[in-house]
């Protein structure tokens, strides 16, 4: 298994949709940091201490029971372009600033890349699982396996009041992240999404976009997960964060509801008007794709599209990113020419028998 596996193929296994309720929740992730004890923490090490930790860290992946989950492909960030770097990012497969700014950073990824292991980011581990659709326990259940499996040989920073020590103050305790990508055009376009992100952070919530803390919710992607890492179990911090996303759930479904029944002709003209744009547009850029693909995705859920499979608009979302565009122009792209290959490579997707 190579790099150039991760790269050409723009669907990951989470992609593929056929989770629970995956018309709404597009991926559950949980991410675990964990440092180890001797050494400081990647900001503050020299290249030699975070050369000692990658070393530390693959030797503890010789461990059979790992294996025993997945084949693992090992990716080291200083052998890698700068266009492959951002494609792992569209892929959330390495983190923004692992592909930036890491001294002897690493990746390791598994055969289905519904497992990323990233070595020298903000901390010395980040431990991610992502599924499709709403699948956070079991994310969770797989994580902490490969978390334990880690530490059966690897002395963790842990403090018996603050528990695990992190790098960012935030991570402390638990140092988990459990987060739901979620697609709520209806509740946008009912204009009830900014009273249910209020209601959302008033829980102990996070709401951020496709790319986390920074990144802006285009497409109507929101990202929701946790604030809170200490003092709460880790049970706790997920049940909390599946609750809510059963809430929202139901929401948007109430939502679709409403908009079929009472504006079914508005939404009808909107979702096949987006349809047709894409499927002849000769320029598009990132943020009119991001929203046409919304449209058509939820056209397709609520049944006033047919023809069309959500996978399709799943896959386009990461397709449509700059580095992929790069990646298949095998060259580095100007924003005018990204706009031109975005619209034909969309065109050329939507023609496609198994679309």
């Amino acid at each position: 298994m190579t790099l150039q596996h991760f790269t050409d193929n723009a669907f990951s296994e989470w992609m593929k949709g056929g989770g629970p309720d995956a018309d709404i929740v597009i991926s559950s992730r949980i991410r675990i940091a964990r440092n180890i004890k001797e050494f400081p923490f990647p900001i503050m090490a020299s290249a030699q201490q975070s050369r000692a930790v990658l070393e530390k860290v693959l030797k503890s992946l010789n461990n059979d029971a790992l294996h025993q989950i997945s084949k693992f492909a090992f990716v080291n960030l200083a052998d890698l372009p700068d266009l492959q770097k951002r494609v792992l990012v569209e892929k959330h497969l390495i983190s923004p600033s692992l592909a930036e700014e890491s001294r002897n950073g690493a990746v390791i990824i598994s055969e289905n890349e519904s497992i990323s292991i990233m070595i020298n980011e903000e901390d010395h581990l980040r431990i991610q699982v992502l599924y499709p659709g709403l699948q956070i326990n079991e994310a969770w259940r797989l994580a902490s396996r490969i978390d334990d499996l880690f530490e059966a040989s690897l002395d963790y920073a842990f403090d018996e009041q603050r528990g695990y020590l992190t790098s960012c103050p935030t991570n402390v305790g638990t140092g988990i992240r459990a987060s739901v990508m979620m697609h709520l055009p209806a509740l946008v376009i009912t204009q009830q999404i900014g009273r249910m992100l209020s209601a959302i952070t008033q829980v102990g919530l996070a709401v951020r976009g496709l790319y986390g803390e920074g990144s802006e919710a285009t497409g109507n992607l929101f990202q929701i997960s946790n604030q809170i890492t200490l003092g709460q179990s880790e049970e706790e911090i997920i049940d909390n964060l599946h609750s809510v996303t059963r809430q929202i759930i139901e929401h948007e479904r109430a939502a679709r509801k409403s908009l079929l029944e009472h504006s079914k002709a508005k939404i009808y003209d909107r979702v096949n008007r987006s349809l047709g744009i894409l499927a002849y547009a000769g320029i598009i850029d990132s943020k009119e794709a991001a929203q046409r693909l919304s449209d058509v995705r939820l056209g397709i859920d609520i049944g006033l599209i047919s023809g069309v499979s959500a996978n399709a608009m799943n896959e386009l979302m990461v397709m449509t990113q700059p580095g992929f565009l790069q990646q298949y122009a095998g060259r580095m792209l100007s924003a005018d020419e990204r706009d031109i290959r975005r619209a034909e490579l969309i065109r050329h997707r939507l023609r496609t028998k198994d679309k």
